[in-house]
C-alpha cells in the first residue's frame, strides 16, 4: 500500500474521490498528509472529516519558491508519502519538489492535453468550438500541465453547453479517471519514457468495475 500525499487549494472535490476510493478498498493506497497554501480551503475540512493529518503551509511565509517547496517536501517527507497528487492546487510545481519526487507527482487538468492547458481550460474548449473535451491525468514536470500523459477521458460537448455544464461533466470523468492512475502506479504498472507513459501489462483491468 502506498503513502499519498495530496496538495489542494480549493474545495478538493478529487481529493474526495481519492479519500473514497480508498476507503472503499478500491485503490491500494492511503491519504497520509494534505497540505494547502490556502489556509481556508475546503480540501482541509474534507482531510479533517477523514482524519487524515492536515497542513497549510502559505507561500508568503517563505521568501522564495525554493524555500516555500522545501517546506512541502519536508512535511511530505515526515509522513513518509510515496506519491505527490495535485487536486486543484493553483501553484506551478518548482524543481525542488520534482526533485524530491521524480516521477512521482501526479495532477489531472480538465481537459484533453495538450488542448487547452493553464487556467479556464473549459472556457477555452468552448471559445475554440470543439466538439469533444475531456480530462487528463499527467506526470507533473516544471511546464503548466506539459507533463506526459497517463490517462485521459473524453467528454462531448453538447449544444446548448457552458462552462458551468461542462465543467460538471468534466468533474465527473476526473472522480473516476484519478483514482485509475493513482493505482496503475500503486500497482507498479506505469514507466515513464521520454514524452510516453507506458502502462505496463496493458490489457488488464486496473479498475474495478463499481456500476
Amino acid at each position: 500500500m502506498i503513502a499519498l500525499g495530496v496538495l489542494a487549494s480549493g474545495r478538493g472535490s478529487n481529493l474526495q474521490a481519492i479519500i473514497d476510493a480508498c476507503e472503499a478498498g478500491r485503490l491500494d493506497a492511503r491519504p497520509a498528509v494534505v497540505i494547502s497554501d490556502n489556509p481556508r480551503a475546503q480540501a482541509l475540512e474534507r482531510a479533517a472529516r477523514h482524519g487524515v493529518p492536515a497542513v497549510v503551509v502559505e507561500r508568503r511565509a517563505s521568501k522564495s519558491r525554493d524555500d516555500y517547496e522545501r517546506v512541502i517536501v519536508a512535511s511530505l517527507r515526515e509522513h513518509a508519502v510515496d506519491l505527490v497528487c495535485l487536486a486543484g492546487y493553483r501553484r506551478l510545481v518548482g524543481r525542488v519538489l520534482l526533485d524530491a519526487f521524480p516521477w512521482r507527482v501526479m495532477n489531472i487538468h480538465p481537459a484533453l492535453l495538450p488542448s487547452f492547458p493553464g487556467l479556464e481550460a473549459q472556457r477555452q474548449a468552448l471559445e475554440y468550438g470543439v466538439k469533444v473535451a475531456g480530462c487528463t491525468v499527467h506526470f507533473v514536470d516544471e511546464g503548466a500541465d506539459s507533463g506526459p500523459v497517463i490517462l485521459q477521458k473524453p467528454v462531448p460537448v453538447l449544444e446548448g453547453d457552458d462552462v458551468e455544464s461542462l465543467s460538471e461533466r468534466i468533474l465527473e470523468q476526473e472522480h473516476q479517471v484519478y483514482p485509475e492512475a493513482i493505482a496503475l502506479y500503486a500497482a507498479g504498472r506505469l514507466k515513464v519514457a521520454g514524452r510516453r507513459v507506458h502502462i505496463l501489462g496493458e490489457g488488464k483491468e486496473p479498475w474495478p468495475d463499481v456500476h
